[in-house]
């Protein structure tokens, strides 16, 4: 039977089945919202008479939006779509937040585009309740746009450091690089090339301390600014420390390795600002048939399970990319307004990626080795 309407084509509502079966519109939603507080012949009135006219139930678009919730996360990048599902990092912050989510039968929206015009109205469109952005580029863009939404939202990894008022989540990218290098220098590492995260908007390739100091991107210039205190602390030329910006993928690392081992003096010891990038310096490193650490040391920054069980595997700094999560899930759907700036610890796990130069033979690199489930 097709639906009724009225004479204009209108859908059937719930008051046309309330006054249709005999009963208020209280009663007729009880129905369907909470049938076992609804007497049982006025629950087969009610239902007999929504199957005649074709009514399916309420809308839950409808009831979300007059409650005032939708009961959903946005979850906001600049990147592409894909880089919810190639990038380690975010691999595991959104196991996190869908983990949270999942806890409190909260949905997730995913919010990406190709162009900032479409991003805006992505996130202008987005039917949640608030916002976790992905600051990993574009950050203040996507700052903005979630603002003018009027919703709460985090930031992680918020890429400037100008507006103290935006509720974030991130960790202490100088403390953590300094970690980084103090282990190589401990090593006896005095040789050092930097493989650098995008500092601007401006593709990929040897950049300088200076050029770097100006970076649209806070977490690339404080990871810069730890590891160079560090090096200059054990009186190394940070001057003569090749940088190389890669845009955190194989193509940029690859061409980056290409350009530092070409020097006439290259180095004992790598600092990568992402554990992509280094896992993507072991393959070259490997294709040059150069060992690691036997040749080079490498140390990567994030703590992802791949790192775990690369070849080797991989020594970096670990943020609780986790727990980022799952704070960033409470602060939206609890957002009692007390959230602001969280600065999360970081920790070193060594691996055997690192190892003293020039390496002992009599000693074996044997961990310490943490499993993927670590994380």
């Amino acid at each position: 039977m097709a639906p009724l309407t009225s004479a204009k084509t209108r859908p059937v509502r719930l008051a046309d089945i309330a006054k249709a079966a005999g009963v208020s519109h209280g009663t007729a939603s009880n129905v369907f919202a909470r049938p076992e507080i609804v007497r049982e012949e006025v629950r087969d009135r009610v239902k007999a008479a929504a199957e005649a006219m074709g009514y399916g139930g309420p809308d839950p678009k409808g009831r979300l939006l007059r409650a005032g919730k939708v009961n959903a996360i946005g979850v906001a990048t600049a990147e592409p779509l894909s880089y919810f599902f190639e990038d380690p990092f975010a691999r595991v912050m959104m196991a996190s937040i869908s983990q949270a989510c999942d806890a409190t039968g909260a949905g997730i929206s995913l919010v990406s585009a190709a162009n900032s015009e479409q991003l805006a109205w992505n996130i202008q469109s987005a039917l949640v309740d608030g916002f976790i952005v992905f600051c990993v580029e574009g950050g203040s863009k996507l700052v903005e746009l979630a603002r003018d939404r009027k919703l709460p939202f985090v930031a992680l990894d918020l890429d400037s450091d100008d507006d103290e008022a935006v509720a974030a989540i991130g960790v202490d990218n100088i403390a953590g690089a300094s970690l980084a290098a103090r282990h190589l220098t401990e090593l006896g590492h005095r040789r050092f090339a930097v493989l650098a995260l995008p500092y601007a908007d401006s593709g990929f390739g040897p950049t300088t301390q200076e050029q770097m100091e100006k970076a649209l991107y806070s977490g690339t210039r404080d990871r810069l600014r730890g590891y160079f205190a560090e090096l200059s602390r054990v009186d190394i030329d940070v001057s003569r420390v090749p940088i190389y910006e890669t845009e955190n993928n194989e193509e940029s690392v690859w061409a980056g390795l290409d350009h530092i081992f070409a020097a006439a003096e290259t180095p004992t010891a790598i600092l990568a600002m992402s554990d992509r990038i280094a896992l993507h310096a072991l393959d070259w490193l490997r294709q040059h048939d150069m060992t690691v650490p036997g040749d080079v040391s490498i140390v990567g920054f994030d703590g992802v399970p791949e790192g775990a069980v690369s070849k080797p595997p991989l020594t970096t700094i670990v943020q609780p990319i986790a727990e980022m999560g799952r704070l960033a899930v409470k602060a939206i759907l609890e957002n009692d307004g007390s959230f602001s700036r969280q600065l999360l610890p970081v920790d070193l796990v060594v691996r055997a990626s690192s190892a003293p130069h020039p390496p002992d033979a009599s000693t074996p690199i044997t961990g310490p080795f943490l499993p993927p489930s670590t994380y």
